[in-house]
């Protein structure tokens, strides 16, 4: 109840909370919701404006782009949101053990996730595409890979504070194990900082899974992946702005919602709501 209190203070993180969980709701429901199949052709009915009976109207194929917004929320949050979940649990555990445990281990692993940072991320995510080819699992591991480093040094700036307070040597001297001090006293002080790390990841992850899907590395056709829409419909946007402007707009309208989302975990979790990234 504390926590939907101080929501109200921030409406812009209410509206992003709502956008992503419509959204969501969206991705769960979608196939069964959606007033046609997402990949039904219908070609006398190829082009049409927005009406009653296409919302969204109909792309170069006869598809329903309204349909194909909908179930394609589901391939942003499998795609988008198994890479945030992959470069979270990977980037936890570097950060918390080489943080935790620092001297040689500690630099080593920071210098190979600085050598991860300095390469483009879409450059990087482009070549490694290019040679496994184009799949869901491979843009999820991608995706996933680059955004490990990022988690893991947040993580690793928090453990490197947390480690010198009183509780945690309070456990040294009680003689605790270095298990339960990383998860039992450190990990928990940890978990705020990573819950709003995760919301932005998450935030990246759906412009990067966009981009790729935008220059054919995601998902391939007939999903209705958002990025790969827009790119079908530049050919035809002088004489049908309907189809780019539809998938573009879910595109913003997601990421600035979870982009507000995140700012206001920030302001709720962190001290002086002010993020680490």
């Amino acid at each position: 109840m504390k926590i939907l209190k101080k929501m109200r203070r921030y409406p812009t993180a209410v509206f992003g909370i709502a956008v992503v969980l419509f959204f969501l709701i969206m991705a769960i429901l979608g196939p069964w919701i959606a007033p046609y199949g997402y990949a039904a052709q219908n070609i006398p009915e190829r082009l049409q404006p927005p009406s009653g009976e296409h919302i969204f109207g109909t792309d170069q194929f006869g598809r329903d782009i309204f349909s194909r917004i909908i179930v394609g929320s589901r391939d942003v949050y499998i795609s988008a949101g198994s890479a945030t979940a992959f470069a979270v649990f990977f980037g936890l555990s570097l950060g918390l053990f080489s943080g935790y445990k620092g001297g040689v281990l500690d630099d080593i692993v920071m210098r190979i996730m600085d050598i991860v940072m300095s390469i483009p991320t879409l450059l990087l995510a482009m070549v490694v595409l290019f040679s496994l080819g184009s799949s869901r699992l491979n843009l999820i591991l991608v995706v996933g890979f680059l955004y490990i480093p990022i988690v893991s040094r947040v993580v690793r700036s928090v453990v490197l504070d947390v480690k010198t307070r009183q509780f945690v040597e309070a456990a040294k001297l009680r003689g605790e194990k270095s298990s339960y001090i990383l998860f039992r006293e450190i990990l928990p002080n940890v978990l705020p900082h990573l819950a709003v790390e995760a919301s932005m990841r998450f935030c990246y992850a759906i412009f990067t899974v966009a981009s790729l899907g935008f220059l054919g590395l995601g998902v391939q056709p007939p999903a209705p992946d958002w990025g790969l829409m827009v790119s079908d419909a530049r050919t035809w946007f002088e004489l049908a702005p309907w189809i780019l402007v539809a998938p573009a707009g879910a595109i913003a309208l997601l990421v600035v919602g979870v982009g507000f989302m995140s700012d206001g975990l920030s302001k709720l979790l962190l001290p002086g709501g002010v993020s680490n990234v």
